[in-house]
C-alpha cells in the first residue's frame, strides 16, 4: 500500500513537473514571438524618422527583455 502512494506522488510529481516545463515554453515561445513583431515594427519608425514611434516600440521591446 505505502509503495502505491509513493507511485501516485511520484505521477502527480511528474505531471506537475511537465505541466511546469509545457507553462515555461510557452512563456518563452510568447515573449519570442511579441519580440519578433516589435522588431518588424520597428522598421517602419526608422524609415519615417518618427522619433515618437521608434521610442515607444524600444519601451515595449525592453517590457519583454
Amino acid at each position: 500500500m505505502e509503495n502505491n502512494a509513493l507511485n501516485e506522488m511520484n505521477r502527480v510529481d511528474s505531471n506537475l513537473r511537465d505541466e511546469m516545463l509545457a507553462e515555461l515554453f510557452l512563456d518563452q515561445m510568447m515573449d519570442d514571438f511579441k519580440r519578433s513583431k516589435i522588431l518588424e515594427e520597428i522598421d517602419l519608425p526608422l524609415k519615417n524618422k518618427d522619433k515618437e514611434a521608434f521610442l515607444r516600440l524600444i519601451e515595449e521591446l525592453k517590457s519583454i527583455a
